[in-house]
């Protein structure tokens, strides 16, 4: 950890201006960007001090969008997605708007209803070269694509690999009728080469479609991640 500059002391809490949310080292935070058209940084509270002024300062760990790491977005970047990067920095307490909750991939996948606040990450990034830890991560479907949380995917009853709808010349609304579901390389006959399925598929709170199991594996397919 960081020392203390001198003239300042270690605090254990801020108080978010203008509300009762009291942040402490360790917790999520939404940062104010100097540009208001984008939206707000997202920074993990690493320290927090004070000056003889009682000016409060934060030292953050930034996480970083997958737009703005070296790579750019990709198609499995979820809308949600972030990357905890090896960039620190200091800010005035003030600029915190608010706090969110960073979940590991798995534990976000499992959540029943995705929040404003809840954001996943899968990923450390370091900012200077672009290169991920881990630097690579099981593939699904015919696309041989890491899983996308904010994407439906039907699960065969045979290989038990994980398909896009899209991908097996299925529509969302076709796959969320499933009951069950045989891939095409999994079919014994021509009969089953259609989609039969029975896998039941739902809409959560927020719009985003979830099913019975979100959190899936894969040990004989990888990606690996782009620097």
């Amino acid at each position: 950890m960081a020392k203390t500059r001198p003239g300042r002391k270690d605090v254990d809490s801020y108080t978010i201006r203008g509300t009762s949310k009291i942040v402490r080292a360790g917790d999520c935070v939404l940062m104010r960007p100097s540009d208001t058209s984008k939206p707000p940084y997202v920074a993990r509270v690493e320290k927090i001090e004070q000056d003889n002024r009682s000016n409060v300062k934060v030292r953050v760990r930034w996480y970083y969008r997958p737009e703005e790491s070296i790579g750019g977005r990709r198609q499995f970047h979820g809308a949600k997605e972030l990357f905890l990067s090896d960039h620190y920095d200091v800010q005035s307490a003030h600029t915190i708007e608010g706090k969110c909750v960073v979940h590991s991939f798995k534990n976000y996948t499992k959540l029943e209803n995705v929040g404003a606040e809840d954001y996943y990450c899968r990923f450390e990034y370091k900012a200077a070269t672009g290169a991920f830890t881990p630097d690579r991560v099981a593939v699904y479907c015919k696309c041989e694509m890491p899983y996308n949380p904010d994407d439906l995917m039907v699960q065969c009853e045979g290989c038990k690999d994980w398909y896009h709808p899209a991908c097996m010349g299925m529509t969302i609304e076709e796959a969320k009728k499933l009951d069950h579901f045989v891939c095409s390389e999994c079919s014994s006959d021509d009969d089953m080469k259609k989609p039969q399925a029975t896998f039941s598929a739902s809409l959560g709170a927020d719009g985003k479609l979830t099913s019975g199991r979100k959190y899936m594996r894969s040990e004989h397919k990888v990606l690996e991640v782009m620097t």
